[in-house]
């Protein structure tokens, strides 16, 4: 079966800007050809699991893998049916940060140290793909966000803003290859970075309780994409973001109906819930009892705190 060749003019319409990076939804009946190109290609999995097909063998990709293909490879993914799967595609030339660039911000090696380097591995003819973990995969995914919102939006210096994110980029992924090879970057400092991150955010929320507590406010404050935080949230807690957000509001609401005389709609309000019905719903179901109940059994003893 012959392959086909796609060319940078193609993607690539700024000769002196030579980028392209878009989002895909992949499933069985929306799949590239067979191909080559004449662009490095780097390729993020968002979620899902696909084979990826490369110079006629076949391997696994799943979330959070990273790789590139170079220019001559020839490649496609497969998918079975009822499948899917989301990557984010980067396209780019070598030439669109020059060396002098680089060794003017102190960096020895060539640009195409960085996007070769990470991806090495000579037992393999595809390239070694990097599964990316905790902050790592954090901080690689809101790049590429940030890579999409420029060259979506086209504003002023958006092309230089671009150049550094990509290198940046590149660098982190040089990075992280290093510190697997050498074995400081194991699991468990993964996991610790992990679960710090968590405990920050359980504690903003441990102070802002009384407050409107939403998604998009958790990710700015905590640089997070909100499938990656309740991703997290479950990972070290076993709840999302909202429910431990319930569970820390109904554990002071507790407190507050045993130490005051407040009503019921007074303490709703008093921890964040504009609605006394919803509260007591809430609460019944976490405690097993209306917030009445739970206050008339802890004073007379039938409920121990």
């Amino acid at each position: 079966m012959n392959a086909a060749k796609y060319q940078s003019s193609e993607y690539m319409s700024i000769e002196e800007f030579p980028f392209w990076i878009k989002h895909f939804h992949h499933d069985s009946t929306n799949l590239p050809p067979l191909h080559s190109h004449e662009f490095i290609e780097l390729v993020y999995v968002v979620k899902g699991e696909a084979k990826h097909v490369f110079e006629g063998k076949s391997y696994t990709i799943k979330e959070n893998d990273v790789f590139i293909i170079n220019p001559g490879e020839v490649h496609t993914f497969s998918l079975d049916s009822g499948c899917e799967f989301e990557i984010i595609n980067c396209l780019f030339l070598p030439s669109l940060i020059h060396d002098s660039w680089l060794k003017e911000m102190g960096v020895s090696q060539s640009m195409d140290y960085f996007y070769i380097h990470p991806f090495l591995d000579n037992n393999e003819r595809f390239h070694h793909l990097l599964n990316l973990h905790g902050n790592q995969y954090l901080r690689i995914r809101s790049l590429l966000e940030s890579m999409i919102h420029e060259f979506e939006g086209a504003n002023s210096c958006f092309s230089t803003l671009i150049r550094i994110q990509l290198l940046e980029l590149l660098i982190q992924l040089s990075r992280i290859y290093n510190l697997r090879k050498t074995g400081t970057c194991n699991e468990s400092v993964m996991e610790k970075e992990s679960k710090i991150l968590v405990q920050r955010i359980c504690g903003y929320i441990e102070r802002q309780y009384d407050q409107k507590i939403t998604i998009p406010t958790i990710c700015k404050l905590f640089s997070i994409s909100p499938r990656h935080l309740n991703r997290l949230f479950k990972q070290e807690t076993g709840k999302t973001v909202i429910e431990m957000a319930h569970k820390i509001r109904i554990e002071k609401a507790k407190k507050f109906l045993v130490e005051s005389d407040e009503k019921v709609i007074n303490v709703a309000m008093r921890v964040g819930y504009d609605d006394p019905a919803f509260f007591s719903r809430l609460f019944r179901r976490i405690v097993g009892c209306s917030p009445g109940k739970y206050k008339e059994g802890i004073l007379k003893g039938f409920i121990t705190i």
